[in-house]
């Protein structure tokens, strides 16, 4: 059996271990097993590749794997939950980066290797323009969503007039060195305008892009990285990175469309740069009135009372890392024969899943966490609504006030519990940098401070 025989087995076996692996990842229960599984099946397919004759630099594999290996386990143990959407976009910019990269380098080969009778084929040109195009877009647009993610930048959208004509123009531009440089692919110069052109167009894409659509982004980010990586796999000729490559693009692409339905935007409104587009309409933007606060002891009166209680987590939640407390606070409601269940809203934090890592994290069950859906049409039966750190997926504004940026967009329906407990650290407004009219609802009491500390309170409470 021929060696390439043998590498391409490995190769649909590594394939088939992805894809067992990406399926294990749906549920918290086998996630940690599906990630293994899916890592296994990518060493052991750069391990065979190994066996492939065309490499003759094993050292610099060999170094690849020990630093990414010390990075990967560095980053798992040292990044804070809170820390991990940032550290996705990160994941998701250098993943462009390298498909970038590689197509650059197949160029080289191809030119190394062409000739007058035998020029480089049209779709190995084609195919290294889509992974560098692509790539740069990702790995600059990627580095914006990390700073806007992380605060190093401002969260707010930056929009200006003639901004999508502007973008349009950039993407034209690319297309046209694209044609020149195929045209030509000794002349080089094309190729380099164009790798300007899409680094510059991942910061204009993500530009005008707000807080609270980050996780829409990263998701959108993680599906372009992926198709990067399909393109560089085409030029190269690697039946693994195509199928690696299309598995992240597809999903991704899936749980883009998610995102954009829990945000009320569709698909082509996102490809559009339609993010934080508001409806210009007069009214006020929220209902103005007075808060009303409420101590640990007090709270614990109503809570011991009551027969039902829905946990609403938020972003707050991950900065306080207070899950195992609200976990704490659960099964001392449950011992009191309280019904106790979590509403999920499908971007809740800043990336897509963020409160079930957590929660999970905290050894939540995970048949209590339901979706916005199933949660919604039952709110009214709950005698308590617990918001934690939650701030715009609870906002009753994007019902009611049309002159609100989030108006349309489906919310848990908090507000409809009988009684509301919001535990937040002050009255600032969320990531996205909208009022929230939750806060001066009548049935609605604001537990102030740290989330962790006022849970723990609560749990005191009990004793």
């Amino acid at each position: 059996m021929s060696t390439e025989i043998i590498i391409n087995l490995v190769y649909v076996a590594s394939a088939v271990l992805f894809i067992f692996g990406l399926k294990l990842l749906g549920s918290p229960d086998t996630a940690r097993r599906g990630n293994l599984i899916s890592a296994a099946g990518m060493f052991i397919a750069v391990v065979v590749t190994l066996l492939d004759q065309k490499i003759i630099a094993y050292e610099y594999i060999a170094l690849g794997i020990v630093l990414g290996a010390l990075v990967g386990a560095v980053a798992a143990r040292k990044v804070a939950m809170t820390g991990m959407p940032e550290l996705v976009a990160l994941f998701n910019g250098f993943g462009g980066l390298a498909s970038l990269m590689v197509g650059w380098a197949a160029l080289a080969m191809a030119l190394s290797i062409a000739d007058t009778t035998a020029p480089v084929p049209l779709f190995t040109l084609v195919t290294v323009f889509v992974s560098i195009l692509i790539g740069g877009l990702t790995f600059t647009g990627s580095l914006l969503a990390y700073g806007k993610l992380s605060e190093r930048i401002s969260g707010r959208p930056f929009m200006y007039d003639g901004q999508r004509i502007i973008n349009g123009l950039i993407l034209l531009a690319v297309l046209a060195c694209a044609v020149l440089f195929i045209l030509d692919p000794t002349n080089q110069n094309w190729l380099y305008l164009a790798v300007a052109l899409a680094l510059v167009l991942g910061v204009m894409f993500v530009l005008p892009i707000g807080g609270a659509d980050m996780p829409v982004v990263i998701a959108l980010l993680n599906s372009l990285s992926g198709v990067a990586a399909a393109a560089a796999g085409f030029a190269i000729g690697n039946i693994l990175l195509i199928v690696a490559g299309s598995l992240v693009g597809a999903s991704g692409l899936i749980l883009t469309n998610i995102m954009c339905k829990a945000m009320n935007r569709s698909l082509r409104n996102v490809l559009f740069s339609g993010f934080g587009v508001v409806k210009k309409v007069s009214g006020p933007v929220v209902e103005q009135g007075e808060v009303n606060p409420i101590t640990a002891d007090d709270a614990y009166y109503i809570l011991e009372a009551a027969a039902s209680v829905v946990i609403i987590p938020g972003y707050g939640m991950a900065v306080a890392q207070a899950q195992h407390a609200v976990k704490e606070l659960q099964t001392i409601l449950e011992g009191n024969g309280v019904e106790v269940v979590y509403a999920i809203h499908p971007v809740a934090g800043r990336m897509p899943g963020h409160m079930n890592v957590l929660l999970a994290e905290a050894d939540v069950p995970y048949d209590l966490l339901l979706e916005m859906d199933q949660v919604n049409p039952r709110l009214e039966t709950f005698d308590v609504a617990l918001v934690i750190g939650a701030n715009d997926v609870v906002n009753p504004a994007a019902r009611e006030v049309e002159s609100s940026p989030i108006y349309g967009m489906p919310v848990i329906n908090a507000d409809k519990a009988r009684t509301v407990f919001v535990l937040k650290r002050s009255m600032a407004s969320g990531f996205a940098g909208i009022d929230n009219p939750l806060f001066f609802k009548e049935n609605t009491r604001m537990l102030f401070g740290d989330a962790k500390e006022m849970l723990g309170n609560l749990v005191k409470a009990f004793d």
